[in-house]
């Protein structure tokens, strides 16, 4: 194994994990078990495997349509559903998970758990020979699975709070759809092969930085707010 590749490979992913571990300031989450949520996500990538290989078969769609299918059946929705359900399974049934910013940190370690085992695929073994595919991913990808991760703990965290049954049970789908969607659309503007739909693509990654920075100033400002609030012992 190349380690030269191996390094670019994990170094955006230990970047994203360090800016969202700082962001939990106040109440930080077991060191265990986010290093177990890391690795749910690294394992998402085998059922993620299996599953896209069985849905590609099934794409007898043409052109547009057939990328269509890729980015959203394929891709984005297998993907995420398996990263969603490490959360469900493990994180979100732990007394740790006790305030909303702690649905986004989880998120974001399963989503780039997934992102690490994706970006060894594809810059130490797939794509060796080509030296602009670490940086591409380094920079576009491993972030964007990042903040699906943020939106998919966004609404999690909404579901998990929420005493409403109907709102509880629509914030739990949208914490699978919307992610979805976002990831859905990122490949599709990448798997169209239509120029004039490349030039949206930078704007639509600066548009989900956005977003998602505002999803985390919320829960960090509450966070912070519990904290202040906290009866001291």
């Amino acid at each position: 194994m190349n380690i030269r590749l191996f390094i670019i490979a994990i170094t955006p992913v230990i970047i994203g994990l360090g800016a969202i571990y700082l962001s939990d300031k106040h109440d930080r989450e077991p060191a265990k078990l986010l290093a177990v949520t890391f690795l749910l996500g690294c394992l998402s990538v085998i059922p993620s495997i299996v599953v896209e290989e069985i849905l590609v078969w099934f794409n007898i769609f043409p052109g547009v349509f057939g990328a269509f299918y890729n980015a959203f059946v394929v891709a984005g929705f297998t993907e995420e559903y398996f990263k969603r359900l490490m959360i469900l399974k493990l994180p979100l049934r732990t007394n740790h998970f006790n305030e909303k910013l702690d649905g986004i940190v989880y998120g974001v370690f399963c989503s780039l758990g997934f992102a690490t085992v994706e970006n060894i695929i594809y810059v130490v073994f797939t794509y060796t020979n080509n030296p602009f595919v670490g940086l591409y991913r380094g920079i576009f990808s491993v972030p964007a699975h990042a903040i699906f991760g943020v939106t998919m703990g966004y609404y999690l965290s909404l579901a998990k709070f929420e005493m409403d049954k109907t709102r509880k049970r629509k914030n739990m789908l949208k914490s699978l759809w919307i992610p979805v969607f976002l990831h859905g659309m990122f490949d599709f503007i990448l798997m169209a092969n239509i120029p004039e739909l490349m030039i949206f693509f930078v704007p639509y990654v600066i548009f989900l930085w956005w977003l998602n920075h505002r999803k985390i100033s919320n829960f960090m400002h509450d966070s912070k707010i519990r904290f202040r609030d906290k009866p001291k012992e």
